[in-house]
């Protein structure tokens, strides 16, 4: 059974002759398990389709299955459950905190998301799982770039999401650090837990189990 079940997606944008469609029925499975990228030039609808199937942006048509939840039925305060337990999200600008250290930063969707927060110790451990075990008292301003998206990593697998939804993650990185981060993610999709990787970068999507192409809001494998 996939953990991403998406059928005939359409989402458009603007109205009139300024109306643009971004998903033209859209269809895509991902198992568990599975690294799939979905590779596409910038402005294909590559963004969006993660913004659908995270349940950031409902679809005008079609629907969504994740982990066993319909978006379509669930309501505002479902939605926001949905994102916090069962989707992580990285996007390719960090968006850390620049005033909390890299273990507060790993922390907040935790302590968002439900009394107590994390387990103690989970933050350090999936820290140190990525290769940072000097970050967890650090700022975010003091590591390179890759450091940060490894933190963004461990912050997006703090709450044991299912799903992990990356967005052009290595796009703001040199080729060294890019590489570093895909990795991190390729160790991300095992067991019960997926990774979409929307990326235009032919060699990021080299790592991947399966190849989606994105053209004209249409999918293509």
């Amino acid at each position: 059974m996939p953990l991403v079940a998406a059928r005939g997606l359409v989402k458009t944008f603007g109205s009139g002759r300024g109306a643009r469609r971004v998903l033209d029925g859209a269809v895509l499975d991902v198992a568990p398990g599975e690294m799939v990228a979905l590779l596409g030039r910038s402005g294909s609808g590559k963004s969006t389709l993660l913004n659908t199937i995270g349940g950031i942006d409902r679809p005008d048509a079609g629907t969504v299955e994740v982990a066993g939840h319909r978006l379509d039925r669930l309501s505002e305060g479902e939605l926001t459950r949905f994102r916090a337990t069962e989707v992580g999200f990285v996007f390719q600008f960090f968006h850390l905190i620049p005033e909390l250290t890299g273990e507060e930063n790993v922390l907040l969707p935790a302590r968002l998301a439900r009394p107590g927060g994390a387990p103690p110790g989970r933050a350090r451990a999936l820290l140190d799982r990525l290769g940072l075990d000097g970050a967890a008292e650090r700022l975010p301003h003091t590591l390179s770039g890759g450091e940060q998206q490894r933190v963004a990593i461990a912050r997006a697998l703090v709450n044991e999401p299912r799903l992990v939804l990356a967005d052009e993650p290595t796009g703001n990185l040199d080729p060294a650090s890019g590489a570093t981060v895909l990795q991190a993610l390729r160790a991300v999709a095992s067991g019960e837990r997926a990774v979409l990787l929307a990326t235009h970068d032919d060699d990021a999507a080299a790592l991947a189990d399966r190849i989606v192409s994105i053209e004209d809001g249409r999918l293509r494998s």
